[in-house]
């Protein structure tokens, strides 16, 4: 009875919708309001720290908020992505090495559920769950086909030493002025 009522939708509709969304499996999620400041100070953080690592390294490119086209009824905006030889100038079509949302109660379960199965089944090697009110970061890497936790860093350094261009990120110097 609801698959004639429920609309779904694909990135021809997705492409040509006014604000920021979301689609998973065919269902818009609308991403407002706008993430909070320190929100967007985190993820500007984290891409300057591992845009500084890149600079011998051609093969990969720290981006924010880009599509990620999983499938043509599936397409996610993380907060940062590690891309390396990504083809597609428009949006990402391969899966990133490392993707990292930060964590919001309204994102919450859709970050720490149903995106952690998606990009689990994409195989990206790195997912990381920041969680600002925390100042902690959840890092899970993808072993046999699965996400195994690597541990929760607030003061610690990580090593993603199985990545193209071998990122760590500093997650005291990450979190330093959020603590002051």
């Amino acid at each position: 009875m609801f698959a004639e009522v429920i609309e779904h939708y694909t990135y021809d509709d997705y492409k040509n919708w006014d604000g920021d969304w979301e689609l998973i499996g065919g269902m818009p999620i609308a991403m407002s309001p706008a993430p909070t400041k320190k929100h967007q100070a985190l993820a500007s953080t984290i891409i300057a720290e591992i845009y500084n690592q890149l600079e011998e390294c051609k093969e990969c490119e720290v981006l924010g908020e880009i599509d990620y086209k999983v499938s043509d009824d599936t397409v996610l905006k993380p907060d940062v992505v590690l891309t390396c030889n990504e083809t597609s100038e428009n949006y990402l079509v391969k899966a990133p090495e490392i993707i990292v949302e930060i964590i919001s109660k309204s994102t919450a379960k859709k970050d720490e559920k149903y995106k952690f199965q998606i990009y689990e089944a994409e195989k990206v090697k790195y997912y990381v769950l920041v969680y600002p009110e925390d100042l902690r970061a959840k890092i899970y890497k993808l072993k046999e086909s699965q996400y195994d936790k690597e541990g929760d860093f607030t003061l610690e350094r990580y090593n993603f030493s199985d990545t193209t261009c071998n990122i760590t990120l500093d997650f005291e110097k990450i979190f330093r002025r959020f603590r002051e």
